[in-house]
């Protein structure tokens, strides 16, 4: 098994060989080897150095997106922190280029693959749940559904991702909206502290009090001041929820886009939230509708228009939190080729949807014969106060004055041919739907986007704005010789 499983990861990464990190600054691979080496010598036994014929190898490497992936010259699973920070600085001195892997679900081609030095989290994959602080301190390799399942015997939760498979580091450090966002902000705003190791080594444990610069630098700041290690949140009680995934057919498409609309612009309970997701999937069009509510059953009213429309398929149902999440089947598409991008909207109008709908036509038809299997916009509705729960200020968003809205836009296919193709629609819809967005008076021209969502030549400005300047002061005090800058991502 192993052995198939190293030729199918290898046949799909070789696919993706030329795309080449713009940080491999031509290193030799002997002078690769050598730096896998010295850090595979200098670290403890907690931590391992693998080279490409291992199976922890293929799996540190690997991503949800097939496109994500690159071929590292050896993967290193750091098992402390220490030992995070012995490698910063062997990778700072050789100048070796390297990419931080967490949960491995983003969708940007080299932000968390290299074909350098692979770190890869894993390891760090504990769940400490504090009753007297009401807090859990979660390691930077696990993925949301290992954090639920750990709380859910202490009938808490944390404000963390909606679907299966989405790791906790690069979901956290850039931003964070939630099933819970509603009652609690985004998951940046319930961050109590980080474990950040900084490239010279050093250890630290980042708060509001300790370091107000730094704590605001990694709300929403991504891998740029160092490599995180363990994140402390506020947990939060948790019940049984009610909600699951409705699949309807175009067919009924007017009737989902009206109630979608109507619980839009007026369901205010902070409870209730949902997805609707517009598909052309295999050249067929439909939607899949997230329902959630944090309670064991909604009241009247909130999503009556969803259950009176006819449906092809139905999972709604009171359940657990973990149930719920992983009812979106958001992991179907695990190993494809893919790549999101994004808008920021403040109101989602029957007449926005439809041109969401229209573009999702438009591009599952014409990106067919590229090999696009999946074109997916997501609609995610949130009530107005959603940034107003924050105490102290963040790096993203760099204004809280309006609660915008992202419309998450990602796009499947086969071919690693048509990735140039692929890249290019999702930046021409993205302009699109802004222009119809603005067109129809809504003030977003200047909007800033959602990092985690945002293509990976979305200019800094368009995520950060104002608080650009500030956050390059940080980075070059944490970092004064960039050794960050060789990891790939949105740089300061």
């Amino acid at each position: 098994m192993a052995a198939a499983l190293l030729g199918w990861v290898s046949l799909s990464l070789l696919s993706t060989a030329w795309f080449v990190s713009s940080s491999s600054d031509g290193l030799g691979s002997r002078s690769l080897t050598e730096t896998c080496k010295e850090i595979a010598a200098s670290v403890s036994s907690a931590s391992m150095v693998y080279d490409k014929v291992s199976v922890h190898y293929i799996k540190d490497i690997s991503h949800w997106a097939s496109s994500s992936s690159q071929i590292a010259e050896c993967s290193f699973e750091p098992g402390t922190s220490l030992d995070v920070g012995i490698a910063l600085q062997i990778l700072g001195k050789t100048q070796t280029p390297f990419a931080v892997k967490g949960g491995g679900h983003a969708s940007n081609p080299g932000f968390s693959s290299t074909m350098g030095v692979q770190i890869a989290m894993a390891r760090f994959s504990d769940v400490k749940y504090d009753a007297p602080s009401q807090t859990a301190t979660i390691g930077a390799g696990l993925v949301w559904d290992a954090v639920y399942a750990a709380l859910e015997p202490h009938g808490v939760n944390v404000v963390g991702g909606r679907a299966s498979g989405v790791g906790v580091a690069g979901f956290t450090l850039g931003g964070g909206y939630s099933w819970l966002t509603n009652q609690y902000g985004l998951t940046i705003d319930t961050v109590q502290s980080f474990e950040l190791v900084i490239p010279n080594g050093t250890v630290l444990n980042v708060s509001a009090a300790s370091d107000p610069d730094l704590f605001f630098g990694l709300k929403g700041g991504l891998n740029n001041f160092g490599i995180v290690t363990r994140f402390t949140l506020k947990t939060f009680p948790q019940s049984k929820v009610w909600g699951g995934l409705i699949m309807y057919t175009a067919s009924v498409m007017n009737l989902v886009n009206q109630a979608t609309a109507n619980f839009a612009a007026n369901i205010t309970d902070p409870k209730a939230q949902i997805i609707t997701t517009y598909n052309h999937i295999f050249g067929v069009p439909g939607v899949f509708e997230l329902v959630f509510y944090d309670g064991p059953s909604p009241p009247e009213g909130i999503f009556d228009e969803f259950l009176a429309i006819p449906y092809l398929f139905k999972d709604v149902s009171t359940r657990s939190f973990l149930s719920l999440v992983q009812a979106s089947h958001s992991n179907a598409s695990s190993g494809s080729r893919a790549i999101f991008n994004t808008i920021s909207v403040l109101d989602y109008s029957v007449s926005f949807l439809e041109s969401i709908v229209n573009e999702s036509m438009f591009w599952g038809q014409s990106l067919a014969h590229s090999g696009a299997w999946l074109i997916s916009y997501d609609v995610e509705p949130f009530i107005p106060s959603i940034f107003g729960h924050s105490t102290t200020p963040s790096a993203h968003p760099p204004s809280r004055d309006r609660g915008l809205l992202p419309l998450n836009i990602y796009f499947a296919w086969a071919f690693p041919t048509s990735d140039g193709i692929m890249q290019q629609a999702v930046r021409d819809s993205a302009a699109h739907l802004r222009q119809l967005a603005i067109a129809e008076g809504q003030d977003v021209a200047d909007a800033a986007v959602y990092s985690n969502y945002a293509i990976f030549d979305t200019p800094l400005s368009s995520i950060y704005g104002d608080n650009l300047p500030r956050l390059h002061a940080i980075k070059a005090a944490v970092d004064p010789t960039n050794v960050m800058g060789l990891a790939g991502g949105f740089k300061f």
